[in-house]
C-alpha cells in the first residue's frame, strides 16, 4: 500500500469487498502489496528492470541467472528501463497467464483492472468474463506536466518515448465499464480518451478513518508543515512548495517534513532545498508506517498539496481525517476533498507565491487551524469511506454481470 495511491487503493477495496463477503484474488508484481485478512494474494515474477530493483535480493541469490538470458525476459528488462508502455504491456500478458492458471479450479465472475490496461486485460475480456477499470487519472496528463517542467531536449525525448500512447486507450474502449476517484478525474478521463461519458462511473476513494485519526497525547507543533507523497512525480508539484518556502524563509518559522523515500533517493526536492538554503528546514523521513504516518500527520500544523493534477488527493484526505488544515491546488479533484476556506485553503497550481501566502497565513493562525482541521474531519467521516467505496464498486459490479446476463439472454433468444 506503499506503491502510491493505486496500491492504497487496492489495499482498502480488496479488503473491503472480502469483509463484506465476497472471495478476493489479487494478482499483483513488485513491489508486493500488504493484502488484508481474507484477501488471496498471488505474487507474480516478472522481469522488469524495476522489479530488480525493488527486490535485488530476490533477483541476485533466489533466480537461476539463466533465466535472465530467455529473450522474453530479456527483452522485458531493457525495454521496461525506457519505457511505462512495455511494463503494462509485459505485466498483463504474465497477469493473463496466472490468471488462466488459477481458473484451472473454476472461472472468476468478474476481472478488476486497477489502471494496467495492458493488451493482457484484453486477453482477459476475451475469455468470457466481465472487465472492469480503474483510471485513477489519465496518463496524458502526467505526460503533459512532465513535459512542462523537463528542459533538456534529450530529457524531453525520454519522457515522450516512456509514456503509451495508444494502448491504454485502445483498452479501455473495450472493457464493460470504468471506474474512476472523482467529477473531475472522469471528465478529464472522458477527454483523453475518448468515452462515453455513461462508460465511467464515479466512485470516490476513501480513508480508513478509524486508523487516520486524531490523537489525543500528539499535539500540533506550531509552524510545521507536512508533504506526503511522491517528489520525484513532477504531478505533485513539490517544487513549488520548495519554492514558496523560499519566499517565506526570512519572516515565517517553519519547519518542513517529507513523507517520502529516503534523501539519497530523491533528485528533485534536494537540489532546490539546497539551492534556496532550506537545508536546516527540511527533514526527510523515508517510508513510514502507518501508525508513525498518523503521528506525522497529527503533528503537523498543515498538511500543503501543491499537485499539478490529483485524480482524488489521498494524503489531503487523510490528513483531513487526522484533523489537519489542507492547503492545496485548485488542480484535479482536489477542490471535491478540501472545501475552501472551510477545511483548509485553495490556490492556484504551479504558483509559489499563491502558496506562499496561504501557509503564511494558516501558520500565525493556530485558531483557525483548529476549526478547520475539526471540520475536515467531519467531512470525510460523512463522506470519504472505504466501505462506502466497496459498497459501491460492488453495485458496479452487479450492473456489469445483470448487463451480461441479459445480452446472453438476448442472443440465446435471438432467431
Amino acid at each position: 500500500m506503499y506503491s502510491g495511491g493505486q496500491g492504497v487503493y487496492l489495499h482498502y477495496v480488496s479488503g473491503e469487498l472480502a469483509r463484506l463477503g465476497h472471495e478476493v484474488h489479487v494478482i499483483a508484481g513488485r513491489p508486493y502489496p500488504e493484502v488484508a485478512e481474507g484477501v488471496h494474494l498471488h505474487k507474480l515474477k516478472t522481469f522488469s528492470f524495476w522489479s530488480f530493483l525493488d527486490g535485488r535480493d530476490e533477483y541476485v541469490f533466489e533466480t537461476n541467472p539463466l533465466l535472465f538470458f530467455h529473450p522474453l525476459n530479456l527483452y522485458e528488462f531493457a525495454s521496461t528501463r525506457a519505457t511505462l508502455a512495455s511494463l503494462l504491456l509485459m505485466f498483463s500478458l504474465r497477469a493473463y497467464a496466472k490468471l488462466s492458471e488459477l481458473e484451472r479450479d473454476g472461472p472468476f465472475d468478474l476481472i478488476h483492472d486497477n489502471q494496467n490496461l495492458g493488451y493482457g486485460v484484453l486477453l482477459m475480456k476475451a475469455r468470457g468474463r466481465p472487465v472492469v477499470a480503474n483510471i485513477h487519472h489519465p496518463l496524458a496528463i502526467d505526460r503533459h506536466n512532465d513535459l512542462a517542467q523537463t528542459k533538456a531536449l534529450r530529457h524531453r525525448i525520454g519522457r515522450i518515448v516512456w509514456y503509451p500512447w495508444l494502448m491504454q486507450r485502445l483498452v479501455a474502449h473495450r472493457i464493460d465499464r470504468i471506474i474512476t476517484g472523482s467529477a473531475t478525474s472522469a471528465g478529464s478521463v472522458q477527454e483523453a480518451f475518448g468515452l462515453p461519458r455513461e462508460r465511467i462511473a464515479v466512485i470516490h476513494d476513501g480513508v480508513d478513518t478509524d486508523v487516520f485519526r486524531p490523537l489525543e497525547e500528539v499535539e500540533p507543533e506550531q509552524g510545521s508543515i507536512l508533504f506526503v507523497g511522491n517528489s520525484e512525480d513532477r504531478n505533485k508539484g513539490a517544487r513549488y512548495l520548495i519554492e514558496a518556502l523560499n519566499l517565506l524563509q526570512h519572516d515565517v518559522d517553519f519547519r518542513l517534513t517529507l513523507v517520502d523515500r529516503k534523501m539519497k533517493d530523491l533528485k528533485i526536492v534536494p537540489p532546490l532545498v539546497w539551492k534556496y538554503g532550506l537545508t536546516r528546514l527540511v527533514e526527510y523521513t523515508g517510508h513510514l508506517s502507518t501508525p508513525e504516518l498518523v503521528r506525522q500527520y497529527n503533528r503537523a500544523q498543515v498538511l500543503v498539496s501543491p499537485s499539478l493534477y490529483e485524480g482524488f488527493g489521498l494524503p489531503a484526505a487523510e490528513a483531513m481525517a487526522c484533523g489537519v488544515p489542507v492547503i492545496a491546488t485548485r488542480a484535479g479533484a482536489l477542490p471535491e476533498v478540501v472545501e475552501d476556506g472551510v477545511t483548509g485553503l485553495l490556490v492556484p497550481p504551479a504558483d509559489p507565491q499563491a502558496l506562499a501566502e496561504a501557509i503564511r497565513r494558516l501558520l500565525s493562525d493556530p485558531e483557525l487551524c483548529r476549526r478547520m482541521g475539526r471540520a475536515g474531519r467531519r467531512r470525510i467521516v460523512e463522506r470519504f469511506t472505504w466501505r462506502e467505496t466497496a459498497r459501491r464498486t460492488l453495485d458496479l459490479y452487479h450492473d456489469v454481470l445483470s448487463g451480461q446476463r441479459e445480452a446472453r439472454a438476448a442472443g440465446r433468444s435471438a432467431p
